[in-house]
């Protein structure tokens, strides 16, 4: 299949909280990666994908799982999404060392990632 779904991210209003649950509900593995002022928390399940879990960064919207999609170009994917009437909520970021993201919401209000992982 093109374009799987890559990463899993747990946008937590209380990041502590939900990993104390997800690690004993599911005994994920943690790994705690500073993110400047922050800390991102990679979720290591074994087989299949994986995931994060962060610090909500959007002020009054309830926590969330936001689910990522793999891309070859990010640019254009996300470009290619404003022409089929996608709203680009997080244009092109990149992660240094790591890769490039946007959060896009389709026509229908529904929100995803797409995600570019950086040549190694």
């Amino acid at each position: 299949m093109g374009n799987p779904f890559c990463h899993i991210e747990l946008q937590s209003n209380d990041p502590t909280k939900a990993k104390e649950f997800y690690k004993g509900m599911f005994d994920w593995g943690m790994e705690e990666m500073p993110m400047g002022e922050t800390t991102y928390t990679m979720i290591q399940v074994g087989e299949g994908t994986g995931g994060g879990i962060m610090k909500n960064p959007v002020p009054n919207v309830p926590s969330h799982w936001l689910a990522y999609i793999l891309v070859d170009d990010v640019a254009v994917s996300t470009d290619k999404a404003k022409s089929l009437g996608g709203n680009v909520l997080m244009d092109k970021t990149e992660i240094p060392n790591v890769g490039w993201f946007s959060v896009i919401q389709d026509p229908t209000g529904a929100a995803f990632g797409i995600w570019q992982q950086k040549p190694k």
